[in-house]
């Protein structure tokens, strides 16, 4: 465990923010906090955190769709702080790529030893990745959560969005039906395939300079798609 760890802390309640922040800093981290989902996106890009604590309930976007949003560029470890206690609630943040889930209320100890074996693990450092996704002539802001084509801003909906980020951080690898509409709509819609059908056929007619003969979102017959940048 590095001493001088950074960890971004995101949590809308304030008196719960500021308790655990300070545990964290007697303990000798740098804690930076945000208190929304955008905000910690642009904390997440600026300061590299190697450990983020995240409550799901936060004001202005899910904490789950946060945590598959940082996914597509960053495998940072990521401890979930909520008071959804249901076991599906913990199922779906751990799918969404979530390291280790702890409900409230919570002790602080448990917490920190919790942090203390996610930071344990090796090489967490090589895997930050940019927040920028670039192919053709489209640039991904994971950030901003924007997307330029020539420059000009792409109309995304959330769905298109969160799909076209993850094929794009995956290139070259054949994504299957089932593990794309799990990771983009979660587990109750893996057997959906018109979902992807769709939205995928959205995807093309925006990014593609010809519909029909597909540069970067290729379909592999029967099994799923693949992304070529």
């Amino acid at each position: 465990m590095s001493e001088t760890a950074t960890i971004l802390l995101v949590e809308d309640e304030r008196q719960i923010r500021e308790a655990v922040a300070t545990a964290l800093e007697c303990e000798g981290f740098t804690v930076c906090q945000a208190s929304t989902a955008g905000q910690a996106a642009v904390e997440a890009g600026a300061r590299r955190p190697d450990l983020v604590i995240l409550d799901l309930g936060l004001p202005d976007r899910d904490g789950v769709d946060f945590i598959r949003d940082y996914r597509a560029w960053s495998q940072i470890p990521i401890l979930v702080l909520s008071a959804r206690t249901q076991e599906s609630s913990k199922v779906e943040a751990l799918d969404a790529g979530a390291d280790d889930y702890l409900t409230k209320p919570f002790g602080v100890a448990e917490m920190l030893a919790r942090v203390r074996v996610l930071l344990r693990r090796p090489q967490v450092r090589e895997q930050i990745s940019e927040p920028k996704i670039c192919f053709g002539d489209v640039e991904i802001n994971c950030v901003n959560r924007t997307v330029e084509r020539r420059g000009e801003p792409l109309h995304l909906s959330q769905i298109e969005y969160r799909l076209l980020v993850f094929l794009a951080a995956n290139p070259g690898r054949v994504l299957t039906h089932r593990h794309l509409l799990t990771q983009i709509w979660g587990g109750q819609a893996a057997d959906n395939h018109q979902y992807l059908r769709v939205y995928v056929g959205h995807l093309r007619q925006k990014i593609e300079e010809h519909t029909a003969r597909p540069r970067h979102i290729l379909t592999e017959i029967g099994v799923g798609y693949r992304f070529e940048p």
